[in-house]
């Protein structure tokens, strides 16, 4: 069977970092990791041919070779995913989707013309599907309420990449997170009851991208690394040796909930393994937002006594913030940014609260007929609210472009930067020294004479950077990499002003025809 699998473009997202990927010479942050699983599922017996449409467009002549096109993504992809499998059926092609996109909204994508809708986990669905197509079947929906074991799971098809296009690349070694926020739909997806691949198999997929020649950072896709701390402190034991007789060739970061401050045995393990970043999601500093969410966790101990144990132990938080909880209070915005100022997070992922499908929001929100659009979905860090929330839409969303904005100043982003680094933990591994790439020097130069020479941020620049180089410099590298970053949000915030704005003009005229009244 010769088999395209076709990953569908982003639109610019907070983390489609363009501006700081063209620095470095690269088209994508991270690889399509859900699609290469599944090549890999798949008889090997097949031929694949793997197109990423962040990076290029599919050919005729790739069009023309494909029996069958595969494809995969998030609610994010939307447009171009229904856009590729209209342009497959065009050309009479065998069409089957699948991943979380398809999984959560299943009817939009059999309107669009999917002949084969592959949902729920791969490990069990996939072979529903193979054996469909060896009884000559041309349509079928494949689902299941059981959650797989991923110690089964095969060693992803890396091969099928083209490597150098990509800034990260992504392994995966759980699924699943034992919380219950209300707005996640990880736990409707993946369930609540984490599954960890075992560290050997974990180590195998390590081996396999070292033999390919991959020596840059790996991104853990996990959404919640620790949720299962017993099975993450095995990997990360194995991880250490792995690490130090490869010479550490991978830098890691992930994903993972705020309860890791209250474990230091964890957070060293990490940083020995080259671990030097983590997202958090905080989502908010009001404790009774958190409360009404069901982020409980959040509410164990102090947030901001939580970030700094995380930082001085030498991982980057990175965080997720949202405005427009149930309940919440003006200024709600304004509250993020001092946190974000107090607690020194660089990088602070701001989004307005969606309604995620199938979510216990969802579900609350459905029945209490506050969903605006129900069936339209496209969900981004640029899109309005898609409920009635319990304050005004305009208050809410003015408070939230103010604040995206506030963030993402320069001088404001330059010098929380520099207060987290230097206070960051210094690594506690040691790879070799090498010489830096003509690439590097090129997109260091440029940072420098954007932000050390063009701009207003010049003297702070510069003062800063002597400071990190004087007081920890450990982490002068890691810093001018964040320094980079704020070339992305600068040009991001205005992306989101624009789009919010004109969302609001469009939902302010049509106000009329909206819930007047929030029902009980």
């Amino acid at each position: 069977m010769k088999t395209l699998l076709i990953y569908p473009q982003f639109p610019s997202t907070f983390w489609s970092y363009e501006k700081i990927l063209e620095l470095v010479d690269r088209k994508v942050l991270l690889p399509p990791l859900g699609l290469i699983t599944v090549a890999a599922i798949l008889p090997q017996t097949w031929q694949f041919k793997l197109v990423d449409r962040n990076i290029t467009a599919v050919t005729e002549a790739e069009w023309e070779w494909a029996e069958l096109v595969i494809l995969s993504g998030m609610i994010v992809q939307k447009s171009d995913f229904i856009a590729q499998i209209q342009e497959a059926k065009k050309r009479g092609k065998l069409v089957a989707v699948g991943g979380p996109y398809p999984t959560s909204v299943p009817h939009e994508i059999e309107n669009s013309g999917a002949d084969f809708l592959i949902l729920d986990e791969g490990e069990i669905t996939l072979p529903m599907f193979i054996e469909a197509l060896e009884k000559g079947e041309t349509s079928g929906v494949f689902r299941t309420e059981e959650k797989p074991s991923v110690t089964s799971t095969p060693i992803p098809r890396y091969d099928l990449l083209e490597l150098d296009a990509y800034d990260s690349m992504s392994v995966q070694f759980s699924r699943g997170c034992p919380f219950q926020c209300e707005f996640c739909d990880i736990i409707v997806l993946y369930g609540r009851k984490p599954r960890t691949k075992t560290p050997e198999q974990l180590l195998k997929e390590l081996d396999y991208l070292y033999e390919l020649g991959w020596r840059r950072s790996i991104f853990m896709v996990d959404d919640n690394f620790i949720g299962n701390k017993r099975n993450v402190k095995l990997l990360l034991k194995a991880l250490k040796i792995w690490q130090a007789e490869h010479q550490y060739p991978f830098r890691f970061n992930t994903e993972a909930s705020i309860d890791l401050a209250d474990d230091g045995e964890l957070m060293e393990s990490m940083v020995e393994c080259n671990f030097d970043a983590v997202f958090l999601g905080i989502e908010t500093p009001d404790t009774s937002s958190l409360e009404m969410t069901k982020k409980y966790q959040n509410n164990r101990s102090p947030l901001l006594e939580a970030v700094d144990k995380i930082i001085r132990t030498g991982l980057r938080p990175m965080a997720g913030f949202i405005l427009g909880f149930d309940g919440e209070k003006p200024g709600a915005g304004y509250r993020i940014i001092e946190f974000v100022e107090k607690s020194a997070i660089p990088t602070a992922l701001f989004s307005m609260l969606q309604a995620l499908p199938n979510t216990a929001l969802w579900h609350r929100l459905e029945k209490e007929g506050r969903l605006i659009n129900p069936k339209k979905f496209d969900i981004n860090q640029t899109t309005l609210i898609n409920f009635v929330p319990t304050r005004p839409v305009e208050e809410i969303a003015q408070e939230y472009i103010e604040t995206f904005w506030q963030l993402y100043d320069p001088e404001r982003y330059l010098e929380r930067t520099y207060r987290c680094f230097l206070k960051l933990g210094a690594p506690k591994c040691n790879p070799p020294g090498k010489f830096p790439s003509w690439i590097d020097l090129k997109a260091l130069t440029t940072v420098i004479w954007r932000q050390g020479i063009k701009r207003q941020t010049r003297w702070k620049f510069w003062g800063y950077l002597f400071s990190i180089i004087k007081h920890n410099p450990a982490v002068c590298g890691q810093y001018l990499t964040l320094c980079a970053h704020n070339e992305h949000f600068l040009e991001y915030r205005q992306i989101v002003k624009t789009e919010i704005e004109q969302q609001l003009a469009e939902y302010q005229a049509q106000k009329a025809q909206l819930p007047t009244k929030i029902p009980a």
